[in-house]
């Protein structure tokens, strides 16, 4: 559910840097989507890296870079017509991604019966792009809108609990109505101490054992359309629930200081992340305990903070805006 919501925020990076309300044209335009690529060049690269050691945690990173290239020729388009290219992937891909996964894993590697490279982003990998591109896409329709307007984030709000209800409800009716589709799923996921819903890690049990009936369920990383609108509708929720918090309550930006540095600084929080589970020494353990995860939350708060009162962005930030300035060459 937080990845699918990482996700839609990109969609909403894409937005911010292509223009956000109004696209941009001419030089700018072409400005902006050099930034855009060479952004989605550094994540490639840094992700592919961040693979390479080892790690237990399938990055996300190098599928971002690969979503932002993928939706950069839709950033022309408005709210509507990108509203509806996310909801018509989000129909489609799933589909295809049952299909096709199976046949060009096993014809990519036909020996470790697991593909790597494009193969594993496109397919095979925990964020596949035939599943994981419509939240990127509704993200640039979310950020298209006039979000300050108390009567669009009201539409919006409705529209993702109805999304969420959509997607959830959806599953838990189709599982019980569908003959036998509750017990396949619980099968396919790990037995029947599992409940009619499992939630799976990326590239564990794919889309439920690859079973049909693995496609009813609305569950992170089930790569199901219901998970998709239902993820979808949660991600929209929590913005709009952000939003009008910090305008209901203007303290709250001050008290939310440490959570904006981090916020700040979200690729070197990310990447400091992936490198601190080694050091840790917790790969091996089943089922992360507790105190690793406010280990991490209280370390990267403090870390965040401290780096924010002597500068704007975080370091990966810092260089990624170096690295972006060259689009400024073009002309």
């Amino acid at each position: 559910m937080w990845a699918a919501l990482f996700a839609v925020l990109a969609g909403v990076a894409v937005a911010l840097i292509t223009g956000r309300r109004t696209p941009k044209t001419g030089l700018a335009g072409r400005q902006a989507v050099a930034k855009v690529v060479i952004r989605a060049g550094i994540l490639l690269a840094l992700g592919t890296v961040l693979t390479m050691t080892g790690t237990p945690v399938v990055p996300i990173l190098a599928f971002y870079g690969l979503f932002f290239l993928l939706v950069l020729p839709l950033y022309r388009l408005g709210a509507g017509p990108m509203v509806l290219t996310a909801a018509g992937w989000a129909l489609v891909g799933p589909q295809l991604l049952y299909v096709l996964k199976p046949v060009v894993g096993d014809r990519a590697f036909p020996t470790a019966g697991q593909a790597d490279g494009i193969i594993s982003m496109l397919f095979t990998g925990g964020y596949p792009v035939l599943t994981w591109v419509p939240f990127v896409i509704a993200g640039m329709a979310v950020a298209r809108l006039d979000l300050a307007a108390t009567a669009v984030r009201t539409h919006l709000a409705l529209t993702g609990a109805a999304l969420a209800m959509t997607g959830y409800g959806g599953s838990w009716l189709a599982l019980r109505l569908v003959p036998g589709a509750a017990e396949a799923v619980r099968d396919a996921a790990g037995g029947p101490g599992m409940s009619s819903m499992p939630s799976a890690s990326p590239g564990s049990a794919g889309i439920f054992g690859d079973t049909p009936a693995g496609m009813l369920v609305a569950s992170p990383h089930s790569e199901a359309t219901l998970s998709i609108v239902g993820n979808t509708g949660v991600a929209i929720l929590v913005i709009t629930a952000c939003l009008a918090a910090m305008d209901a309550f203007p303290r709250l930006r001050r008290s939310a200081k440490p959570v904006i540095a981090v916020g700040s600084m979200s690729l070197t929080a990310y990447v400091y992340h992936i490198a601190a589970i080694p050091l840790l020494d917790t790969e091996e353990t089943a089922g992360q305990p507790l105190y690793v995860l406010l280990g991490f939350i209280a370390s990267v708060t403090v870390l965040a903070t401290l780096w924010s009162r002597f500068f704007q962005r975080g370091p990966l930030e810092w260089l990624m805006g170096r690295a972006t300035g060259i689009a400024r060459r073009i002309r």
